[in-house]
């Protein structure tokens, strides 16, 4: 009996099956994989996109900071001076303080650094032997080569210089948060008073409330006479002066302009330096992001 070939059985059609049926397999897995990865590096670009925007606004937050410097000079005082700059991706919201309004914790005489402690609380025995300990401390800073061109510092951060002063023998807590918001490493030896906060004016060296409010006053209507103003602070006109105003902190909030966009918010703060004749338009001493959810 003769067996038709073609109802024979070859293996050869059940490999090829086989492997045809996996080729299927193999290139349905491919797609899905392609999918996957496709809609990962969308979302990739999405939020990198989010974040150069947000850097971006950022750093035009920090040009709009130097340009406000340059502009205005000793005309108005930088003192909570705020800008908005809105730009097709977001807005970008710039406050600028004057850090030579504070007193530098780096340089300040230690009487006036007695001053500062005594009106944040410390006895004055306390606040002076703080006070000397933190210019002995400055003496232990070692300084050669380019460094002895800089005055000397405590450390390289405000937050660092705060730090080494609250690990001084007797020194309290409470204390050292009072002084932090009047306190700066950017300064000089004395504070520039059209643009000191109140609090600083307030802990300058025999300035009474009477005295504070009465300098106040006068500032808010008259900066041009500057010799007047100091004379109004009294024997506290010793530790002030009226100068450029070439360091200043930078808050920065930047919002992109799609609202609902994740992470759409963003923020820094920043110590910037604007210097005459200097090779950069401006100068980053410090900075800082900001979480988002400090901002809300």
């Amino acid at each position: 009996m003769t067996t038709d070939p073609m109802t024979r059985t070859d293996p050869r059609r059940g490999a090829v099956l086989m492997a045809v049926l996996w080729s299927i397999s193999l290139l349905a897995a491919l797609a899905m994989a392609a999918s996957v990865t496709f809609r990962s590096f969308t979302g990739v670009m999405s939020v990198d996109r989010n974040r150069v925007e947000r850097d971006a606004l950022i750093t035009a937050g920090l040009e709009v900071a130097a340009g406000v410097i340059l502009d205005l000079g000793q005309s108005t005082p930088l003192i909570d001076l705020e800008r908005t700059v809105t730009l097709s991706t977001g807005s970008v919201n710039v406050r600028l303080n004057d850090e030579g309004g504070r007193i530098d914790i780096t340089k300040a005489p230690a009487e006036l650094l007695a001053a500062m402690l005594r009106s944040a609380g410390a006895p004055p025995a306390t606040a002076g032997s703080v006070a000397k300990t933190i210019i002995e401390q400055r003496g232990n800073t070692p300084r050669s080569g380019p460094a002895a061109q800089r005055p000397p510092v405590l450390a390289t951060t405000h937050e660092q210089a705060l730090s080494s002063i609250g690990q001084i023998a007797g020194m309290r807590a409470q204390w050292l948060a009072a002084i932090a918001p009047l306190t700066t490493i950017y300064g000089s030896e004395t504070v520039n008073m059209l643009t000191a906060p109140r609090g600083v004016i307030a802990a300058l060296p025999g300035v009474d409330a009477s005295r504070l409010e009465a300098f106040l006053a006068e500032r808010r209507v008259a900066t041009s006479d500057t010799s007047r103003l100091a004379q109004m602070l009294g024997p506290a006109q010793t530790y002030v002066s009226a100068k450029p105003q070439r360091i200043a902190t930078v808050e920065l909030r930047a919002t992109l302009a799609e609202g609902q966009a994740r992470n759409s918010v963003a923020g820094a703060r920043a110590v910037i330096a604007v210097l005459p004749q200097d090779s950069e338009p401006y100068r980053v001493l410090m900075f800082t992001p900001m979480r988002t959810a400090a901002l809300r």
